[in-house]
């Protein structure tokens, strides 16, 4: 079986982890699937929702620890960087990406769901990022955007897990909901989107991608070309 499922239907393309038997844990085969389902979802005009999930009961147990035995340095900075290519492929889709986490999402799980708009959790989820404390560096740069530095610091250097309820109340989490209603959040969720204009979502997500990283006048000179780009199309809010 594949490391990494993409199913594709009515609009929604669904990222399922599918390494079950080793928690998920993330290895080169990941990375490359995930980047390459990633790059063919981007491409094409039909996906409108890119969902991502795990197989089993955790999310990503983090990277796969037992394919770097053996590794040289050289080597292992490689697979690093394919990961890194992984997430930020996740961030760069152009349609809302959700994260659905029912389980631990350690390291590597904390980037691919972070690299996602936003995640819905169930109350089974937890988040941690032990690379620190393992003897390594990583996820450092998404987590402290979202979270604060001194909680993303308190998570990386003490190892602790952010249980689901706090990551909501810290905002890693948006919607925590219990396991009997986490169908029927998903299609309302999917029926929110599904049913606003494309392009709109679209250039509301670049937008803020855009704008959290820039000062409030370039902030707003990128929804002002966002907006020009709206009316040159024709597919503004009341165009008759």
């Amino acid at each position: 079986m594949s490391a990494v499922l993409c199913s594709v239907g009515a609009g929604v393309a669904t990222l399922t982890l599918n390494r079950p038997e080793s928690r998920n844990a993330l290895n080169l085969e990941m990375c490359e699937l995930l980047l390459g389902f990633c790059r063919d979802i981007a491409a094409g005009e039909d996906v409108r929702l890119a969902l991502v999930r795990g197989n089993g009961p955790v999310f990503c147990a983090g990277a796969d620890l037992k394919e770097r035995q053996g590794m040289s340095a050289e080597q292992v900075r490689e697979r690093r960087m394919k990961a890194f290519a992984a997430y930020a492929a996740l961030e760069a889709l152009p349609m809302p990406a959700v994260a659905v986490v029912e389980g631990p999402a350690v390291g590597s799980g904390c980037e691919i769901a972070a690299a996602c708009d936003f995640i819905v959790a169930t109350p089974a989820a937890s988040f941690r990022t032990p690379e620190a404390t393992r003897g390594t560096v990583g996820a450092t740069q998404r987590l402290p955007r979202i979270l604060g530095k001194r909680l993303a610091k308190d998570l990386m250097l003490t190892g602790r897990s952010l249980s689901a309820g706090e990551a909501l109340a810290a905002g890693l989490v948006s919607r925590l909901v219990a396991e009997a209603k986490l169908d029927e959040t998903l299609e309302e969720i999917k029926d929110g989107i599904l049913k606003a204009p494309q392009q709109s979502l679209r250039l509301a997500k670049r937008c803020i991608d855009k704008g959290v990283e820039l000062d409030p006048q370039g902030a707003l000179q990128a929804e002002i070309a966002a907006i020009d780009e709206q009316l040159a199309s024709g597919q503004w809010m009341g165009r008759k």
